[in-house]
């Protein structure tokens, strides 16, 4: 007696839900899951399940593994102007010494939400939010400038968001 197609298509899934269980190791159907995250964070599992071919249960697996591996997080993106955050900068610091531990000291800041070790005219980057000029300039000088071992800065204002996206998932 041959299995209905209902029944062959659950194991097909059962099958599929196999696949991919080594840490770090990304496949299609991660990708997938991802890209539909990226559009909408609140979808809901079911959902994306039917969209790729895989179970609910599934998808929730995979979504916890890449949440727990730390290859994505499920997070709101805020708009700071409509926070109260007035002024946006990227920052350029060159440093002598360790670059490591002043990156440390700069990711330590609260109104740093971006740092970067970098490989060009700057050795560290970070993006930095504050609610006027005036919190920037104590951004600035009281917490940056004052890290042992950062010997410039360079800021660069933002002026107008042209773009930002997070739709990396597939490749």
């Amino acid at each position: 007696m041959s299995p209905s197609k209902p029944q062959r298509q659950s194991d097909d899934r059962a099958n599929i839900e196999l696949v991919n269980s080594a840490p770090g190791v990304l496949d299609s159907l991660d990708r997938k899951i991802i890209t539909r995250l990226q559009q909408d964070g609140r979808r809901a599992y079911g959902a994306i399940a039917e969209e790729i071919g895989l179970s609910e249960t599934a998808v929730r697996r995979r979504v916890q593994r890449l949440k727990d591996s730390g290859v994505m997080q499920i997070v709101a993106i805020t708009d700071p102007l409509q926070l109260g955050y007035g002024r946006e900068a990227l920052i350029g610091i060159r440093v002598h010494g360790d670059v490591r531990i002043v990156a440390d000291k700069v990711a330590a800041i609260d109104a740093a939400n971006y740092v970067v070790l970098t490989a060009g005219s700057f050795d560290i980057i970070a993006e930095v939010i504050a609610e006027d000029d005036n919190d920037l300039v104590h951004l600035l000088n009281d917490s940056i400038r004052t890290i042992p071992g950062v010997t410039e800065v360079e800021t660069f204002l933002y002026l107008k968001l042209a773009k930002q996206t997070y739709a990396w998932g597939e490749k």
